[in-house]
């Protein structure tokens, strides 16, 4: 992909690596608006989308021509962040209005420019500390006793902060933990706790389908699955065969419920149709040779098996008759 600047009035490009696009890992929201022509000035809102699920939404305040997949600087507390527009136009309120964000307590921050390319390697070395601060940030909360767990940690794109995602069943007192990252990563520390669907969408994985795990690739959002939709669909109630990678049912149970929900309301039973073996079926074709009959390689068959049979006989009438013959020479040699 390549991103397009402009730096002292000249024109200038860059190759931004597939690395730094999140897209290309979680697919955002289509835009069926894209080539509706509208004004610049009627909407200014734009979705980014950072590592993973995380998203944010900035006012294009510098009216800069953003498209699908351009790499933005964005503001940030503190510092600045690197992320890629996934949304612009008029289905962006739409969108956040879905995801039920109140922008009256939602601070909507701005696009700064777009990003250069020493932008992209600043971030870059940023996020390959990343796997190593995670399993050292689990060891510091090892030693101090806490019950969570470190699922996953990001860097921000100046490398200034870092967001800690931590799972836990109850309650946890981290703020002694705070300070002790803050002092050893030299960093500004957020703590976001997440749950064990989140977790396996960050990881990623194959679920037993032989596909990639939903949660990794296009979702971002998750609903609620509960037992009912496993009994409506008549699926086998054993845990083992309805739990995903997160030890949580899997989120697949809801894609057809409705379906089955039309159907019963409807009384309609749902069912696969079996093709039985024995059943004759149209192959749709003539013969290319002429109107000869396409079984006589069956009949051809069958002959010869009749043919086997008769030889069959006649061998059980040659032994019979062998058979017979002894016995009666076994009888004559009794009487003498």
């Amino acid at each position: 992909m390549i991103n397009k600047f402009t730096l002292n009035n000249e024109a200038c490009e860059y190759t931004v690596n597939s690395c730094h696009r999140n897209s290309a890992h979680m697919l955002p929201v289509t835009d069926w608006l894209s080539d509706i022509p509208q004004d610049l000035q009627e909407n200014d809102l734009v979705e980014v989308q950072f590592k993973n699920t995380r998203k944010g939404y900035y006012h294009n305040i510098n009216h800069l021509e953003l498209g699908k997949g351009s790499m933005v600087i964005v503001d940030a507390n503190p510092g600045y962040d690197l992320g890629e527009v996934v949304l612009t136009g008029r289905l962006v309120p739409l969108q956040m209005k879905k995801n039920r964000i109140d922008t009256e307590r939602y601070e909507i921050r701005n696009i700064q420019r777009l990003a250069v390319q020493t932008d992209l390697d600043k971030a870059a070395e940023a996020h390959a500390k990343e796997q190593a601060t995670m399993i050292q940030a689990r060891q510091l909360a090892k030693s101090l006793g806490l019950e969570m767990k470190i699922g996953d940690v990001e860097y921000q794109g100046d490398g200034t902060k870092a967001i800690f995602y931590y799972i836990a069943d109850g309650r946890v007192d981290f703020r002694q933990l705070i300070k002790v990252y803050a002092e050893t990563f030299r960093i500004r520390v957020e703590m976001k706790q997440i749950g064990a669907r989140q977790e396996a969408g960050r990881i990623g994985g194959t679920g037993p389908c032989g596909r990639e795990l939903c949660c990794s690739t296009w979702m971002t959002n998750f609903s609620s699955v509960g037992t009912g939709a496993a009994r409506l669909q008549g699926l086998s109630p054993n845990p083992q065969k309805l739990a995903g990678q997160c030890a949580k049912l899997k989120c697949c149970l809801n894609y057809e419920v409705p379906i089955y929900e039309d159907a019963k309301k409807n009384g309609i039973v749902l069912g696969t149709p079996v093709v039985q073996e024995e059943e004759e079926q149209d192959l749709g074709f003539h013969n290319a040779v002429g109107e000869g009959d396409v079984t006589r390689f069956d009949k051809k068959h069958r002959n010869n098996k009749n043919k086997g049979n008769h030889s069959n006989n006649r061998d059980n009438r040659n032994n019979q008759r062998h058979n017979e013959q002894s016995k009666n020479n076994r009888t004559d040699n009794h009487n003498q």
